[in-house]
Parts: structure tokens; sequence; C-alpha cells
């Protein structure tokens, strides 16, 4: 189990771009943990070490959001909105897991069932002095 600490967004997002450089083809990364806890800036790290220039924003309200264009594809998914298993499935689930590609999925404890062995679990939590830690499991 690894743990790092960021105290500000930009730390977190270079936490983030650190595993985006050394990320390969097919990796998953389930991130949990509460509102505002980082888990979108380390995210929009990891799209920027695969190389991607453009905006990252969170899906949860579009529930999937792809970026293209780097070294790697990501796929960023927001789990909170989704109802079901049946649900995520619809929305192509299985197909981005075979894709050349990056899978971040956020809320990733609701549907754990669905995510492949290889999958790296990250925990998100916010200190009492306002500061995050990650915990890799």
């Amino acid at each position: 189990m690894n743990r790092e600490r960021a105290a500000t967004s930009e730390e977190m997002e270079a936490i983030g771009e650190a595993v985006g450089i050394q990320a390969s083809r097919g990796a998953v990364f389930a991130l949990v943990g509460d509102l505002g806890a980082g888990k979108t800036h380390w995210t929009k790290g990891l799209a920027h070490g695969l190389g991607y220039s453009g905006v990252v924003t969170s899906p949860t309200f579009a529930l999937a959001q792809e970026y293209r264009g780097g070294r790697l594809s990501a796929f960023h998914f927001d789990f909170y909105r989704i109802e079901s298993t049946a649900e995520l499935l619809a929305m192509g689930w299985d197909e981005y897991l075979d894709q050349d590609g990056v899978i971040v999925a956020e809320w990733a404890d609701k549907f754990p069932e669905l995510l492949p062995e290889r999958t790296v679990w990250l925990e998100f939590k916010v200190l009492a002095d306002g500061s995050r830690e990650i915990i890799s499991r």
C-alpha cells in the first residue's frame, strides 16, 4: 500500500500526471473518496501525463468523457449517477475495457464486480488540515 499527499490541486494533478506518464495500455484506475477529495484533479493530471492537452472535466452529468490525442486515450467514467450494472453495460463498458487506452472510474466502489483484476484502486481522503491523501491498494 502506497500513500501520497497533496496540499493543493496542482500537487494532486502532478501526482496524476506522474502516473499518466508511466501508464500502459489497458490500465484501469478505480477512484473512491468523498466529493472534493481530488479525484478529478488527479484524473486531469493523468490525462496530461498521457499527452492530452485539452480541458479535463468531471463526467458527473455526462457520465463518461473521452480524452484522445495523447500517447494513449483516457476514458473517464463517473459511476455516481449510474443506477445499475445494466445501465453501465448499456453504455458500452465492456467495449471500453477492450480499447487501447486507460480507464479511470470515479465512485468505482459502486460496481466493483465490473472491474477487471488488473484494476488499481486509489482511495482519496481529505485530511484535517485540508490536504488530500491518496492510498493505493
